[in-house]
């Protein structure tokens, strides 16, 4: 199919769910305008592409935190984690890991390699479609996590036992 912006998607480019549910190019020239991840994945939009295959596609962050910064994610327009596929999260963790060794091995300043995935508002994710972030790092690159006042206290095993429990229970 071709659409308005002349390019051949295939049911990855998009939210596959609402193209297959809405059954129209409207529903998936939506996604294309509302998610940049869906138009960089559509070629709609230019990035730095490092690699590309079936399921993800990095890209280098264009607001980097240090040079060599990159952004993991799937073709499949996929807002939150728990909605991403097992087999394409291992993948994309799995090209996560060749993209670091690559960066490590790069000739760019990287001393470490900070993996990042927000999922949702409150825990930071900006662009609604899952990416996990590659960042290189050295030592007085001025990057950190900062933590809440609630940081270093230590629940006791009664308390990290029951919300073991409920979080077991509510797995899918």
């Amino acid at each position: 199919m071709r659409g308005q912006f002349g390019k051949q998607y295939s049911a990855l480019v998009c939210n596959e769910h609402a193209y297959k549910s809405e059954g129209n190019l409207f529903s998936m020239v939506l996604v294309l305008e509302g998610c940049v991840f869906c138009r960089i994945v559509g070629d709609v939009t230019q990035a730095s592409m490092v690699y590309s295959d079936e399921r993800v596609l990095p890209f280098m962050d264009i607001q980097p935190v240090n040079p060599g910064h990159m952004l993991v994610i799937p073709k499949r327009h996929v807002p939150r984690l728990a909605e991403l596929d097992e087999e394409t999260g291992g993948h994309l963790f799995r090209v996560a890991m060749r993209v670091a060794a690559g960066l490590r091995l790069s000739g760019l300043k990287c001393e470490g390699v900070n993996l990042h995935l927000a999922d949702g508002e409150a825990a930071g994710q900006e662009v609604l479609h899952v990416h996990l972030h590659v960042i290189p790092r050295f030592n007085g690159d001025g990057f950190g996590i900062r933590f809440g006042s609630n940081y270093g206290f230590r629940p006791d095993r009664k308390e990290l036992d029951l919300n073991a429990l409920h979080i077991k229970q509510a797995m899918p």
